[in-house]
């Protein structure tokens, strides 16, 4: 059930269907889970600071059940150099928010995981 949002005041590509497609593979390949599991959202924000500056910028939140806190690190290396190859944000203006939810507070098909 991995969840990853980007929100970022940066300019979207034309072509956002193959973004989320990236996404989604790079976050399945991340966290060894099978992808039709993964759901991917992506918002545009203009109104967006960081640092008192509007330069590009991105706030994402990973979400796993099971995250493997000891990987934090890693993933947000993977996670930073994915958005300055695809959306050109520098990894010093990312934020991003791991967190691993209990499987009973994570709902899908009319039940918890």
């Amino acid at each position: 059930m991995p969840l990853i949002k980007i929100e970022t005041n940066q300019a979207l590509p034309e072509d956002t269907a193959a973004l989320l497609r990236q996404a989604s593979a790079a976050v399945a390949g991340m966290l060894g889970k099978p992808e039709s599991y993964v759901m991917v959202s992506l918002t545009h924000n203009p109104h967006m600071s960081f640092a008192g500056s509007s330069a590009p910028l991105a706030y994402v939140e990973l979400k796993s059940l099971g995250l493997p806190e000891p990987r934090t690190p890693g993933l947000s290396a993977t996670l930073c150099e994915f958005l300055e190859a695809h959306l050109e944000i520098p990894a010093e203006r990312v934020y991003i928010e791991f967190s691993g939810p209990e499987r009973h507070l994570w709902g899908w098909n009319s039940a918890t995981f």
